[in-house]
């Protein structure tokens, strides 16, 4: 199954990170998170890539040029705009897709997710799409009371209740019915929210680990996880 990820947004909350690169070219380790995305994918059987760029969609094209030669990689660069919502990114790399359901994720996020079990997911349902929902970490500490007495406390605790999008999806191709190449053309508060009350999308729920980079701190949380060695989105999803 092909595998398309946006690749074309500024990252604006990565400050002077993205001044020069577009943000999925940003380091974690000795590497974009890019290419460990791709690395999660190809791990599992999929190595066809479709790569929306966008801004400075030239350095993501040079550097995987220069440095993928040893991974068996298909990939496809494709021009879909500066200012491109994703719903019109993806409507643009419509005719570079082969096969009849593909993959969509982000530039932005790792996850320990087993991919063929999203396919067979997205296999035993008749919706249009699968959404893969994920428990998010919290950012900030849990202290449950009572009265006016600490009765735990957790630094970083996993959030116990509620799901949100995790970015790793599958649609059929029939998604594109809801599509358009207009720039403002969005995915998850256009088309997504159209099929959910369709009743087409399906959740694949994971509860492993996941983590996107938003922000300085998370890419700096990444960064650690790969200097332990023990990297679950390379080791741990096969």
């Amino acid at each position: 199954m092909d595998v398309i990820i946006f690749c074309g947004g500024r990252g604006s909350r990565m400050s002077d990170e993205t001044y020069d690169k577009p943000k999925p070219m940003i380091d974690i380790g000795d590497k974009p998170i890019l290419w460990h995305i791709m690395k999660m994918y190809s791990n599992q059987g999929h190595k066809r890539f479709l790569l929306t760029l966008g801004y400075k969609g030239s350095v993501i094209q040079d550097w995987f040029e220069e440095n993928s030669q040893e991974e068996e990689w298909d990939i496809e660069f494709i021009d879909t705009g500066i200012n491109s919502e994703k719903g019109a990114r993806l409507k643009r790399a419509e005719k570079y897709i082969s096969s009849d359901n593909f993959h969509v994720t982000y530039g932005d996020g790792v996850s320990d997710i087993n991919i063929n079990s999203l396919v067979e997911f997205h296999n035993s349902h008749t919706g249009e799409a699968s959404m893969t929902v994920v428990r998010p970490p919290s950012r900030f500490g849990f202290v449950a009371l009572d009265g006016d007495r600490v009765d735990e406390f957790e630094e970083k605790p996993q959030m116990q209740t509620g799901f949100i999008n995790g970015g790793f999806f599958i649609f059929n191709k029939s998604v594109f019915n809801y599509l358009n190449d207009r720039e403002d053309c969005d995915l998850e508060y256009g088309v997504l929210d159209v099929i959910a009350k369709e009743k087409k999308l399906y959740a694949f729920k994971h509860d492993g680990f996941w983590q996107c980079m938003d922000n300085i701190r998370e890419k700096e949380y990444l960064d650690g996880i790969i200097k332990s060695q023990k990297i679950p989105w390379l080791e741990n999803n096969v």
